[in-house]
């Protein structure tokens, strides 16, 4: 059985939901990721951190944990992280240069798109 709230990895529209869980280190981070893009690099190794946090990647999707979406399991991880505010803001910087050295090891490059508010530039001649 699938569950509709429920991808295979921590979606990003889940980011917002956890700003309220911990103290002002870990809000003001959320609040940063949150108005990102989900393809940006910080969004994207905010995501590795929480599927690691999280376990997406032993997620049955036939499980009770499936069933109740993935912005609640992800509340429920942080809820239940022991480790201070700094710990989770040292395993986002880890997470960082994990995928840092990923894309250099693959040679591959993200593209910074200018976020959702932002006005673009428009060459001139």
């Amino acid at each position: 059985m699938m569950y509709p709230r429920s991808e295979i990895l921590f979606p990003h529209r889940c980011v917002a939901t956890l700003k309220l869980m911990r103290g002002p280190e870990w809000q003001n981070l959320v609040a940063q990721i949150a108005d990102l893009p989900d393809d940006h690099r910080d969004s994207l190794a905010f995501a590795l951190m929480m599927i690691k946090l999280t376990g997406c990647l032993n997620c049955d999707l036939d499980s009770y944990k499936a069933s109740l979406g993935c912005c609640t399991c992800a509340r429920r991880a942080i809820n239940a992280f022991k480790g201070s505010d700094k710990l989770l803001l040292r395993r986002f910087g880890e997470a960082k240069r994990e995928l840092a050295e990923y894309l250099a090891e693959h040679e591959l490059a993200l593209q910074e798109k200018p976020r959702h508010d932002a006005p673009e530039t428009v060459p001139t001649d």
